[in-house]
């Protein structure tokens, strides 16, 4: 039993800045990587950024050099740093803990998304 959980979002202006954290609780499971994903209306989920337990991150070309992932020293929490908003990184934001079972079975587990909306 995994529960993977988000806070932090919100409204705020463009050029504004928001800080979204995610965690993941349970027994008999492994994370060895996490992320965000988030997806807009009418349109596909997609890559936000993700990083490894060894540290190994990945950004979409659409937010490097404004977003920033980073995982708990615990290892089983996330954070997505972001600044520079724009609207168009207005969607639902879905954090995910990957990693593998105790019989080494690899499973995803998805929070329930919160929302992040830019706007003036």
């Amino acid at each position: 039993q995994v529960q993977v959980a988000e806070s932090g979002g919100g409204l705020v202006q463009p050029g504004g800045s928001l800080r979204l954290s995610c965690a993941a609780s349970g027994s008999a499971f492994r994370i060895n990587r996490m992320g965000w994903y988030r997806q807009a209306p009418e349109k596909q989920r997609e890559l936000v950024a993700t990083v490894t337990s060894n540290g190994a991150t990945d950004y979409a070309d659409a937010v490097k050099g404004r977003f920033i992932i980073s995982m708990g020293n615990a290892k089983s929490s996330v954070y997505l740093q972001m600044n520079s908003l724009k609207p168009e990184d207005t969607a639902v934001y879905y954090c995910l803990a990957a990693g593998v079972r105790w019989n080494l079975v690899s499973q995803d587990y998805w929070g329930q998304g919160t929302q992040v909306t830019v706007s003036s």
